[in-house]
């Protein structure tokens, strides 16, 4: 029997819109990891794979990538009455010694649709399993921390060391590469999860192991503040994520978010429960809801806010500001469109600006090509950009995003998970 279900394995136990949760058999998700850098897609063993949820919580056991960097992740599926998975986007974080974490800004984890899984068991391969990792420049003076979390559920904790971070299994156990050698401090990360520090002597190129982190009760800190959200006519609600100092990146304003440390559905005040000990910085808008974080710079309320936590709520005086996103109009307004030939990249107009900024990326995060002067329009709703940079390549993916600026200042970009296309 399947652990603690009661269903025969390999089926697992679902929920059913509905009606009474029942035995299918799982959906999987299958993918490889590869060296990006390879000329011919070096397979990265020893990765591990992990599945997550809106929250950064963990959905799926860890998955470790075999000699042909393949990985197979069974994910919870909500189903209808016929068995079928409903809509329910996942996504993926990958680790790897000697290679940059995946996700981490500026790239993006793909949203994955667990109704399009299909065949016989159920399963999802795509162009967003397929994981590319970065090598990094300099690998040699690293190491490895490995452990495990004992606590109730502690799945998804996010642990760091250094600035290095990594997630732990749904058991417990973890490991984070690229850990600078020396001595090092290692914390976890969980709503409502109080956790001691461990410290660690870290070797260049060895695995420092037995490095376990223990409950010490429950995290109840609540730290509460106020968005305002200005020129949004079709965005009246947002997102507010709290993001680990120590991996928060100044230039690209992104970071790792622990599970659970964020409250969605936002319209003015926010409150987030059950937040540990440690600094964090506060940000808004990383979803699709026509809003983003106001780039306006010239503006109050629109610096980047920080909190330490100690042992106490956290509210924060100063609100922030979020301000309606230039709408993508193609390629990648809703879905992953498909593209050929010389891409052309359409947004709506900002009427605020007087000229735009718009750039492609590839699926590596690599900034490939960018026109800083193209001029404002005038009659037209939209913005239309052909893509003028070196020839693309057939089955990359690739992001393009735009930003209005009035008088050299950003007012206003397109999405961070919006325009996206596959080229073909």
């Amino acid at each position: 029997m399947s652990e603690q279900t009661g269903c025969a394995a390999p089926q697992v136990c679902e929920e059913v819109e509905g009606a009474e949760p029942a035995c299918f058999a799982p959906v999987t998700l299958k993918g490889r990891v590869y060296n990006s850098n390879s000329l011919d897609d070096e397979a990265i063993a020893g990765a591990r794979v992990l599945a997550r949820d809106a929250n950064d919580a963990a959905i799926s056991r860890v998955a470790v990538t075999k000699e042909d960097g393949t990985y197979e992740l069974a994910v919870p599926a909500r189903r209808d009455a016929n068995g079928v998975p409903v809509k329910a986007d996942v996504t993926l974080r990958a680790d790897a010694l000697a290679y940059e974490t995946f996700p981490k800004a500026p790239r993006v984890a793909l949203p994955i649709d667990l109704s399009t899984a299909a065949g016989t068991p159920l399963s999802v391969a795509s162009a967003a399993t397929e994981i590319a990792l970065l090598p990094l420049a300099d690998a040699e003076g690293l190491g490895s921390v490995s452990g495990v979390v004992h606590a109730d559920q502690p799945g998804g904790t996010l642990l760091v060391a250094g600035g290095a971070t990594g997630a732990a299994d749904l058991d417990g156990s973890y490991t984070i590469f690229n850990v600078a050698a020396g001595e090092v401090t290692v914390r976890g990360y969980g709503a409502g999860l109080a956790l001691d520090t461990a410290s660690a002597t870290v070797s260049a190129g060895k695995e420092t192991t037995g490095v376990d982190l223990h409950a010490t009760g429950e995290a109840t800190a609540v730290v509460s503040g106020k968005v305002e959200i200005v020129n949004a006519p079709d965005g009246d609600a947002t997102s507010v994520i709290l993001v680990v100092a120590d991996t928060f990146d100044e230039a690209t304003a992104r970071g790792e978010t622990p599970r659970g440390l964020r409250q969605g559905n936002v319209t003015g005040e926010f409150s987030i429960a059950g937040v540990p000990d440690g600094e964090y910085v506060i940000l808004a808008a990383f979803e699709n809801d026509a809003l983003v974080r106001d780039p306006d710079t010239s503006i109050g309320g629109t610096e980047i806010v920080r909190i330490t936590v100690a042992g106490g709520d956290q509210p924060v005086q100063e609100s922030f500001k979020v301000t309606g996103a230039l709408a993508v109009v193609s390629p990648g307004a809703s879905r992953m469109d498909e593209v050929s030939g010389t891409p052309t990249f359409v947004f709506e107009d900002d009427s605020s600006e007087d000229m735009y900024e718009v750039s492609l990326f590839d699926a590596l995060g690599e900034k490939i090509w960018e026109d800083l002067e193209v001029p404002r329009v005038s009659g037209s709703e939209n913005v239309t950009v052909e893509y003028g940079g070196p020839e693309l390549v057939s089955g990359m993916i690739y992001q393009f995003r735009a930003t209005s600026k009035k008088d050299g200042t950003p007012i206003s970009q397109t999405e961070d998970l919006k325009g996206v296309f596959l080229y073909k």
